[in-house]
């Protein structure tokens, strides 16, 4: 069965799929800034069962964009643009994501000009995840797909290694694997 195209060329059920999962988002951001819950959604002995759907689907929002977001990739590849133009066009998508999160969306948070505390979450993830990919487009398919096997697999192997211990490694450890706070100055 071959994917539906729109006119310019889109897959239509990839753009449905981020529409979906843009919607989905959009009612747990609704939830943040219009109830007065004060307790956590996911806190079972608190919560009801539609709130509680609500934010725990959720957790498959920024997944399933970073899925996407290998698969057009793979698409643009397939269309003809060459590696060097997918991965040039990644590291400036993923340094606009981490600007984004850095200086506008926090700034939409906090309202403080001078940055007195900067909280990086999803989009800034989701930007190095785009860096890292532009690095890894280079590599052949099966080696990229043992990195993310490693990356899925993995991941929780490194939990008990804790920034704390690890002296002037423990920044680079808190922004890409524990969270935590980091003070500058």
């Amino acid at each position: 069965m071959q994917p539906t195209l729109t006119q310019n060329k889109r897959i239509a059920s990839i753009d449905v799929l981020r529409g979906l999962v843009m919607i989905i988002m959009a009612l747990d951001h609704t939830r943040d800034f219009f109830t007065n819950v004060t307790y956590d959604p996911l806190d079972l002995t608190k919560t009801s069962v539609p709130l509680f759907l609500t934010r725990f689907v959720t957790h498959y929002c920024a997944p399933i964009f970073v899925f996407l977001s290998g698969c057009s990739v793979f698409f643009t590849l397939q269309k003809g643009k060459t590696q060097n133009e997918a991965s040039g066009f990644l590291l400036k998508r993923g340094i606009w994501l981490i600007f984004v999160e850095l200086v506008i969306i926090n700034f939409a948070f906090s309202f403080d000009i001078a940055y007195h505390f900067v909280d990086v979450q999803v989009i800034w993830a989701i930007g190095w995840s785009m860096i890292f990919l532009a690095a890894i487009i280079f590599l052949k398919p099966l080696h990229v797909g043992l990195i993310g096997l490693i990356i899925i697999i993995g991941h929780n192997a490194l939990d008990g290694i804790h920034a704390n211990n690890l002296g002037n490694g423990k920044i680079f450890w808190m922004i890409f694997h524990e969270q935590g706070f980091v003070s500058f100055g």
